[in-house]
C-alpha cells in the first residue's frame, strides 16, 4: 500500500521521466499497479514494462482515461502535438503535471482545456542520479493534497519548492542550466590541477568530491563566505587563487551566465 491512492498516468519515459517514476516508486509513492504509462519508443517500452510489471498502454487516450493523475514528461517541442489530442478527454478533478521547460501554465491550460488542474514542475537532470531539485506552479484549481502528491514525487529524487510562475525562468537558469556551469568549472579545476601535475582521475577525483563537500557545507546552514574565510588563510595559496579568480571575472562571468540562461529561457516561453 502506497502513501497515494492515485491511479497514475504516465506519457513520456525519457531519462527525466523514467528516472522520476524510478524514484518515486523506489520510494513508495506510488507502486507498479497504480501506474499506466505510453512511450511511442519501442526500447522505452520494454523498459519500462520491465520496471512495472506489465506492458504499455494502447496510446496516451487509454492511459489519460486510466488516470487520476496525468504526468506529462515530454519535451517542450512535441508537447502541443502530445496533449492537443486529448483535450476532450481531460476530466474534472484530473491533474496533469507537466515537466516541459518553458511551457507556462497558460499555454497547458489552452492545450488541455478548462477542467483538470495543472502543476507546472522544472526539474534538473540531477534527478536522473536522485539529487535534482525542482520548482512548481499551480493553477486555481490545484488542491492542497495535489501540491502534497506532486512534493512527494518529486522529493523522491530530490528536492522541490513551491514557486510563483514568473520565477521559473530564473530557476531554469540556476539549477536547470547550473549543472552545465558547475560542470564547466569542475572541468576547469581538473586542468588546472593537471596542469600543476596531477594524473587527471586523481584531479577528476579531488574536484569532483571537493564540489560536492562545498555544496554540502551550504546546504548545511553554513555561509559560502564562512566557508571562503575558513580556506583563506593572509598571503596564503587560497588567498593567491582567488585574488586571480576574481582579476579574470568568474564572479561576474557567472551572474552574466544565469541572467543569460534566464532571459533564453523567458524567450523560448514566448
Amino acid at each position: 500500500m502506497t502513501e497515494y491512492d492515485y491511479r497514475i498516468g504516465w506519457i513520456g519515459t525519457g531519462n527525466m521521466g523514467a528516472s522520476l517514476l524510478r524514484g518515486a516508486l523506489e520510494a513508495g509513492v506510488v507502486s507498479a499497479q497504480q501506474v499506466a504509462f505510453y512511450d511511442p519508443n519501442p526500447e522505452r517500452q520494454e523498459a519500462v514494462g520491465t520496471l512495472l510489471g506489465h506492458p504499455v498502454a494502447a496510446g496516451n487516450q487509454q492511459v489519460v482515461e486510466s488516470a487520476e493523475v496525468v504526468v506529462v514528461a515530454v519535451k517542450p517541442q512535441v508537447i502541443a502535438s502530445v496533449l492537443t489530442p486529448l483535450k476532450p478527454v481531460f476530466r474534472e478533478g484530473q491533474l496533469v503535471v507537466s515537466i516541459a521547460a518553458g511551457v507556462k501554465l497558460a499555454r497547458l491550460a489552452q492545450l488541455c482545456g478548462s477542467r483538470p488542474a495543472l502543476v507546472r514542475v522544472m526539474p534538473n537532470i540531477l534527478c536522473t542520479i536522485g539529487e535534482g531539485v525542482a520548482a512548481y506552479s499551480s493553477a486555481e484549481k490545484v488542491s492542497a493534497q495535489h501540491c502534497e502528491f506532486v512534493e512527494a514525487l518529486f522529493g523522491a529524487v530530490g528536492s522541490i519548492i513551491p514557486l510563483e510562475e514568473h520565477l521559473l525562468d530564473a530557476v531554469t537558469a540556476v539549477s536547470g542550466s547550473g549543472p552545465a556551469f558547475v560542470a564547466l568549472f569542475i572541468e576547469a579545476l581538473v586542468d588546472g590541477a593537471v596542469a600543476a601535475g596531477l594524473p587527471r582521475e586523481t584531479a577528476v577525483q579531488l574536484a569532483a568530491q571537493t564540489t560536492r563537500g562545498a555544496a554540502q557545507w551550504v546546504l548545511e546552514g553554513r555561509g559560502t563566505n564562512e566557508l571562503r574565510e575558513a580556506v583563506t588563510s593572509p598571503g596564503g595559496t587560497t588567498a593567491a587563487g582567488l585574488r586571480v579568480l576574481e582579476q579574470k571575472g568568474l564572479r561576474s562571468a557567472a551572474i552574466e551566465a544565469v541572467i543569460a540562461a534566464a532571459r533564453r529561457s523567458e524567450e523560448l516561453g514566448q
